[in-house]
């Protein structure tokens, strides 16, 4: 045996101690083993500050473990010289900087092995919809969904340049109390809506997003137009090509009016704008983190938008603003040229004004595009015409009796039931969802660690206990091992998630239900967030933790606000699950109501 390990293993702990107090910093000068001895551990050239038994028994209180005193003196005595070289990547002296662009090595596959999953065939099937008669007012267009504005165009019966001024007019009236627009793109906007025209007159008709004016949350690169990400650190950040999804919705022929907020970083709705406020109660945010593409959508200033989700981005902001949020099957959009919070999370998807509108987005974006590691070829099957009755809808009895569900959502599977779909109840095991995030706040503190150890992070409006700042500070503090586990837990969490979809087609649930939200983030599934109803709040809502200091506004009497169900689907399968939302949308009557004081 090696010598040095010899030693390492038989000596007294005091020993050890004596000899490393007496050679100092002569470890790095040890004598060259001879030829053919293997490397070992805990014998690295010492590095990083000296630590202490108390060190660690301090440290103990943070991982919540515990060594006994011999335990922490000898990882003390050793630290130096086993773990400190470990972080000379970023503390030196031979540090490597990661350019954002570098993804880790490792992918998350939501798909369990054994589980054949997806449609087996592209189909993409419209609803034969006559759109009727162009409204006379422009509100009206305004807020006319995708699938009617998109047959007026292909009619010519209105033109994308006069849509396209509509929604700008609208921006410049109604932003100023809504603080959902960080830039907008009127001359690039006014010139691809002229070419648009011009195609369409020349029988180049592109499809259903053709000549249709949208916005996209400012975490999407667009090539000489600024992309912020919502901080200040980046808002004079401006990005020399575009993000897959903006090029592909200019393949579509879209029309981009504006780059719309987000809460700084993906992060509920404060951007270095102010807040971003809901279209059907100013005395609240419109919630986050694409907090500008629920806002903005809900309020009619574009024909429909894409927004990001990592943990609840699409479906908070939809619930709180009355839309549609189609959150993707994870690998299914790429995100090249997209802000990354979190690679084995992050999803970009659609936020309309209908469930077949998300669709017709959908459709246009969907696919790999070889740069996105996480993206995956998968087909899209949709067929608006299919009958819904006979699916199986799943959902959890306690859920739907308690908070956060309310009477809408309970009516909403009353109307499954209706609609000739069967109900199903289900149950996962009461597991510790929220230690799944171990993995969403280390690689969120991973992304933005330059900010962070930069001291840039101080530039960032929100400095509360729960925002960015102080979360990436604090996860630099959380454990490897833990991280290993959480990624484990997942494994056995997306094994249950496949257990359930093998006896159902969907999942009914409260759309804010913390446990569902968390885990179905993680295992990639599609959700569909669409208005049920409405109910009535004596309290502004808000996405950060309760300040007593800065109560929230009350309301007497109560004020009236959407209010949304979610379905989920198998994974990649949300022709399913759009599907059987057109039919709820239609059952449901309340999805053409539109939020007081924009006409």
């Amino acid at each position: 045996m090696n010598t040095r390990r010899q030693f390492l293993i038989t000596a007294p702990l005091g020993l050890i101690g004596a000899v490393v107090s007496c050679r100092g910093n002569e470890q790095a000068a040890t004598a060259a083993p001879p030829p053919g001895a293997p490397p070992t551990f805990g014998t690295l050239p010492v590095a990083g500050p000296e630590v202490s038994p108390t060190t660690f028994a301090e440290a103990e209180k943070l991982a919540q473990v515990t060594m006994t005193p011999a335990q922490r003196t000898q990882a003390a005595q050793s630290w130096r010289t086993s773990m400190a070289a470990m972080l000379e990547r970023r503390t030196g002296p031979r540090k490597v900087m990661l350019d954002e662009s570098v993804a880790p090595a490792t992918r998350w596959d939501p798909v369990i092995p054994g589980v054949v999953v997806g449609p087996a065939r592209d189909r993409f099937v419209r609803r034969p919809v006559d759109p009727g008669p162009l409204p006379a007012s422009d509100a009206a267009i305004a807020f006319s969904p995708v699938t009617r504005l998109s047959r007026w165009i292909e009619t010519r019966k209105l033109t994308s340049e006069r849509l396209t001024n509509i929604y700008l007019a609208r921006i410049q009236r109604f932003d100023p109390k809504l603080h959902c627009v960080i830039t907008v793109t009127k001359e690039s906007a006014l010139a691809r809506a002229r070419k648009a025209d011009a195609e369409i007159a020349a029988g180049h008709y592109r499809g259903p997003l053709h000549g249709i004016p949208y916005g996209v949350k400012d975490l999407l690169d667009t090539a000489g137009i600024p992309t912020t990400y919502g901080a200040e650190p980046f808002r004079d950040r401006v990005p020399s090509a575009d993000s897959t999804v903006v090029h592909r919705l200019d393949e579509a022929g879209a029309v981009l009016v504006a780059k719309l907020s987000l809460g700084a970083l993906a992060l509920n709705d404060i951007w270095f704008g102010g807040q971003t406020m809901n279209p059907w109660l100013l005395e609240e945010g419109a919630s986050g983190s694409s907090a500008g593409p629920g806002a903005a959508t809900a309020a009619g200033l574009v024909g429909f938008s894409v927004g990001s989700e990592t943990g609840g981005s699409i479906v908070s902001p939809s619930m709180r603003c009355g839309v549609t949020g189609l959150r993707p099957t994870y690998g299914r959009v790429p995100r090249t040229g997209a802000m990354t919070l979190c690679w084995s999370l992050d999803k970009l998807g659609p936020m309309t004004r209908s469930v077949e509108d998300a669709m017709l987005v959908l459709h246009a974006i969907t696919g790999p595009d070889g740069h996105d590691v996480a993206s995956v070829p998968s087909k899209l099957d949709y067929d608006a015409t299919a009958p819904v009755a006979g699916l199986r809808v799943g959902y959890f009895p306690k859920w739907m009796q308690e908070a956060p569900a309310t009477d809408v959502d309970r009516a909403a599977l009353k109307a499954v039931r209706k609609l000739g779909m069967t109900t199903t109840e289900v149950s996962l095991p009461d597991w510790p969802y929220s230690a799944l995030n171990v993995v969403l706040f280390a690689e969120a503190a991973a992304a933005f660690e330059e900010l962070t150890l930069s001291g840039r992070d101080s530039q960032l409006k929100a400095q509360v206990n729960d925002a960015w700042p102080n979360l990436f500070r604090q996860a630099r503090f959380l454990s490897a091992v833990d991280f290993v586990q959480a990624d484990r837990l997942r494994r056995r969490v997306a094994v249950e998630m496949a257990r359930i979809f093998s006896q159902v087609d969907l999942l009914l649930v409260p759309s804010l239900r913390d446990e569902m939200l968390t885990l179905s983030n993680f295992t990639g599934h599609p959700s569909l967030t669409m208005r049920a109803g409405f109910v009535e709040v004596a309290e502004a809502r808000s996405d950060w933790a309760p300040d007593a200091a800065h109560p929230l506004p009350k309301f007497a009497p109560p004020r009236r606000v959407p209010h949304g169900i979610t379905l989920l689907g198998r994974l990649f399968e949300e022709g399913t699950v759009v599907r059987a939302g057109l039919a709820l949308e239609h059952e449901f009557g309340v999805v053409s109501e539109n939020p007081p004081g924009y006409e």
